[in-house]
């Protein structure tokens, strides 16, 4: 046998020493949280959205816990799990970052709050561990893609979908995403993240 096909079978079979059951784990517990759930406006199980997080994240780390973060990102935020739970299941790295990407609740009504919770979330960010930016990155870029996409088509319409409805709200946050997240401008994410952030909302946003 070449030595060439020798060296690309070794490389297979070491690839496939990788350890994933951690990440293999939390899949089967975000597809089972988020069951039944659509993503919003687009017809599809939310799971999708989850998922692309953590391909995302995957272009910046391969670690585990990081990628299992991003898998379960929306758990605590949009279903009855609860930190506790994914500290038991998955260690107090993977609930922490869990919990970091998860809004606080806020007693007031949904419109009124949003602003609110959204700059806790800004202000946390901007002080969080890279860690917790790179798993963040994952859900934003996801979202950021799935604007752009419908704004192309659907223009000032799109915001409709959403709990606050107007394009400036929206052209503040992701301007203020994008200032938050910066200590990662050398990944190729945060580029595709700014990108489109400066092609739906202008480069001023």
């Amino acid at each position: 046998m070449h030595y060439e096909i020798k060296f690309i079978l070794y490389f297979c079979h070491m690839k496939r020493k990788i350890d994933t059951s951690l990440l293999d784990r939390a899949i089967i517990y975000a597809v089972h949280a988020h069951q039944g759930v659509e993503r919003r406006g687009k017809g599809f199980p939310y799971i999708v959205h989850p998922l692309e997080a953590v391909s995302i994240v995957a272009t910046m780390t391969n670690d585990q816990e990081l990628l299992a973060a991003a898998v379960l990102h929306d758990v605590v935020e949009d279903t009855p799990a609860t930190v506790d739970e994914l500290r038991k299941e998955f260690g107090e790295r993977v609930a922490r970052l869990v919990d970091a990407e998860s809004d606080v609740k806020i007693d007031a009504s949904k419109v009124e709050s949003w602003r609110q919770r959204k700059q806790i979330a800004l202000d946390r960010l901007k002080n969080a561990s890279r860690d917790m930016k790179i798993v963040a990155l994952g859900d934003k870029l996801s979202n950021m893609r799935t604007i752009a996409q419908d704004y192309a088509v659907l223009g000032n319409e799109l915001w409709n979908r959403f709990t606050v409805k107007d394009y400036e709200s929206h052209a503040w946050r992701y301007s203020a995403l994008a200032d938050a997240l910066s200590d990662l401008s050398e990944t190729e994410a945060y580029k595709e993240f700014r990108m489109l952030v400066d092609k739906v909302f202008g480069t001023k946003a």
